[in-house]
C-alpha cells in the first residue's frame, strides 16, 4: 500500500476532551457513540495545550490502516492549528480516516479527502512564518546591540524541519540528537523554543516575540 493511502474500511475510535474536572464527557460521548465509534478514549481535565495526554496517547498506539478517528470538533484533538496539521498528516500517511462531527469534516469521502491536503499546506505555511519571523527577531535583535549569548547549536530552519519528523512519529528525539551530533537537553532547548512560538489559540495566530 503506497503511503496515504487509505487501506479498506477498519473501526471507529472516538476521542473526547474536557480541560477542567468540572465538565462533562457525556456529550461528547453520546455524539461519538451515535456515530458508530467502536471503542471511546478521554481526558478528562487534561488542557488542550499539553502535547501528551493519556487517553489520546492510548487512541494513537491503537491505531491501525482503515481505522477512523472521530471526534465531536476539532478543538478537542489538537492543541493548535500546527499540532492538528501535524495529527491530520501523521493519519494520512498511516492511512487513517478523520471525522470531525461538529464541523461535518470526514475524509472517507471524495471531498473530505481535501482536507488533508489543506492541512499540510497550513502546517508548512505556519512553519515557513515561525522560522521567518524568528530569524527576522534575532536580526533586530543584533542590530539593536542586544547581546544574544552564543549562537545556538541549530538553526531555526533545521529545527523545524527535525520538529516535523519528531510529530509525525518519523524519529524520536534521540535518534534526532544522535543524527545532529547534538545533546539531548540541547534538542529539548530547541524544541522548546519553537514550540514556544507555536499558536494555541482556536484561531491558530502566530504570536513570536521579537527578542
Amino acid at each position: 500500500m503506497k503511503t496515504g493511502e487509505i487501506a479498506s474500511r477498519g473501526r471507529k475510535l472516538g476521542y473526547a476532551r474536557v480541560s477542567t474536572r468540572e465538565q462533562n464527557l457525556r456529550m461528547q460521548c453520546d455524539a461519538l457513540l451515535s456515530a458508530g465509534c467502536d471503542k471511546l478514549f478521554d481526558d478528562q481535565g487534561v488542557s488542550g495545550k499539553h502535547e501528551h495526554r493519556p487517553g489520546l496517547d492510548a487512541m494513537l498506539s491503537e491505531l491501525q490502516p482503515g481505522d477512523m478517528v472521530v471526534v465531536y470538533s476539532l478543538d478537542r484533538l489538537g492543541r493548535s492549528v500546527l499540532h492538528l496539521a501535524d495529527m491530520l498528516v501523521r493519519f494520512r500517511e498511516d492511512g487513517v480516516h478523520f471525522h470531525a462531527l461538529n464541523e461535518g469534516i470526514n475524509t472517507s469521502t471524495p471531498g473530505g479527502k481535501l482536507v488533508y491536503y489543506v492541512f499540510s499546506a497550513v502546517a508548512e505555511f505556519q512553519r515557513e512564518i515561525i522560522v521567518e519571523n524568528t530569524v527576522a527577531g534575532l536580526e533586530a535583535a543584533r542590530r539593536r546591540g542586544k547581546r544574544l549569548g552564543r549562537p545556538p547549536a541549530l538553526s531555526p530552519e533545521k529545527v523545524a524541519l527535525v520538529h516535523a519528523l519528531y510529530r509525525r512519529r518519523r524519529m524520536n528525539k534521540d535518534q534526532i540528537a544522535a543524527r545532529l551530533s547534538v545533546s539531548r537537553s540541547t534538542l529539548d532547548r530547541a524544541f522548546a523554543r519553537f514550540e514556544a512560538a507555536c499558536p494555541d489559540d482556536a484561531r491558530g495566530l502566530v504570536r513570536i516575540s521579537q527578542a
